[in-house]
C-alpha cells in the first residue's frame, strides 16, 4: 500500500524525510508526550563531561538521564566545587546535580521543554560490550541498563 514497515519513526519537513528514532525506543511519558531518546543522548554527549548517556522516563512525569562522566572532566568539575572526585558520593551531591542539570538544559535548548531531562544520575564506570551494557555494534542495551540502575532511576523520580 505504499508503506514499508521498518520500525523507524520519521517526520517529513518540506518534502524531506528525517528519521527521528526507532519506534520501540520512543519514550512515552505519563503525560503522553513522545520523546525519541537518541536525539537527546546525542546532544548531551556533545558536552565533554558526558561519555555516555541514557535518557529515561517511560510512564514517568518527566525525562531523566543516567550518564557516564569523563573522568578528567569530572575531576575538574569536582575540584571547582571543592569536592573529592574519587569519592563516589560526590557524584550525587545536590550541588553537582544542580550544575549538571543546568548544563543539560543548555545543551537541550532546541528541544521541547518536556523532552529536556530534569534529573540526572552520574556514574564513572563506562558501559561496554564486556559488561553486557552495550551491543557489539555499540548500541545501548536499554533493558540491561534499566535493570542495573533501577533503584537509582526510582530515586530520581521519588524526589
Amino acid at each position: 500500500d505504499g508503506w514499508l514497515k521498518t520500525g523507524d519513526q520519521a517526520e517529513i519537513i518540506d518534502g524531506e524525510v528525517r528519521i527521528v528514532g526507532r519506534i520501540k525506543e520512543i519514550i512515552v511519558t505519563a503525560t503522553g508526550e513522545k520523546v525519541p531518546p537518541g536525539d537527546i543522548e546525542q546532544a548531551l554527549c556533545a558536552d565533554p563531561l558526558f561519555e555516555q548517556t541514557m535518557v529515561v522516563g517511560e510512564h514517568q512525569p518527566f525525562i531523566a538521564c543516567v550518564a557516564v562522566v569523563n573522568r578528567e572532566e569530572w575531576k575538574q568539575l569536582a575540584a571547582g566545587m571543592g569536592l573529592d572526585p574519587d569519592n563516589s558520593v560526590s557524584l550525587q551531591a545536590p550541588a553537582v546535580r544542580k550544575a549538571v542539570v543546568q548544563r543539560i538544559e543548555n545543551l537541550c535548548h532546541g528541544f521541547a521543554k518536556y523532552a529536556v531531562p530534569r534529573a540526572v544520575y552520574l556514574v564513572t564506570e563506562p558501559w561496554t560490550v564486556d559488561n553486557a551494557l552495550m551491543t557489539p555494534t555499540l548500541k545501548l542495551r536499554r533493558p540491561q541498563l534499566m535493570q542495573k540502575f533501577a533503584a537509582e532511576i526510582d530515586t530520581m523520580y521519588a524526589k
